[in-house]
């Protein structure tokens, strides 16, 4: 049985190297949002929007003891989940731990790419972005670091850095 959860900071591409992992392993990967999206027949900017961050983290705890019981599995987290109730400290009892690990320059640059909304960056200025980028990650990061593994991880901006990234998992985790 393999359970390997991926957490980070929103735009350290926990879903993209995830997904990849997944696929070399003959695993199933499931995105911790996406996982809460299909269950709760809403978005999570909805989520949040109807219930506020606090009614959106004892949801997505609930969902968290949901999917982390599933086997041979591999499980992206949102940025937040680890820093919330016991999370982390529950994650590392279900499986291999892997925080991904990303300078606010890097994470800056990857969410600015990116396309999906993220509730807690909605309606800030480029400048606005990267220090709340900055200060959460600092806030965030003891939580991160309780995994049991850590990777750095650089611009993922192509499939080879992808899948380097991906390969250098796989001889952390020795798989």
């Amino acid at each position: 049985m393999t359970r390997i959860i991926i957490v980070g900071y929103m735009g350290a591409g926990k879903t993209t190297v995830g997904k990849a992992l997944a696929k070399e392993l003959g695993l199933t990967f499931y995105d911790l949002d996406w996982y809460i999206e299909e269950r709760m027949r809403k978005t999570v900017p909805q989520i949040f929007a109807e219930k506020g961050e606090e009614g959106f983290r004892k949801i997505e705890n609930a969902m968290l003891h949901e999917v982390a019981e599933f086997e041979d599995i591999v499980l992206s987290c949102g940025g937040g989940t680890p820093c919330f109730f016991d999370n982390m400290e529950y994650l590392n009892r279900q499986g291999d731990t892997v925080y991904l690990k990303a300078t606010p320059d890097v994470l800056y640059k990857h969410l600015k790419m990116g396309k999906t909304e993220r509730p807690l960056l909605k309606n800030k200025t480029k400048e606005e972005m990267y220090l709340f980028i900055e200060e959460q990650l600092a806030q965030r990061e003891t939580h991160y670091l309780e995994a049991k593994n850590v990777i750095d991880v650089s611009l993922m901006d192509n499939y080879e850095k992808i899948k380097t990234s991906v390969a250098r998992l796989r001889e952390l985790l020795n798989i």
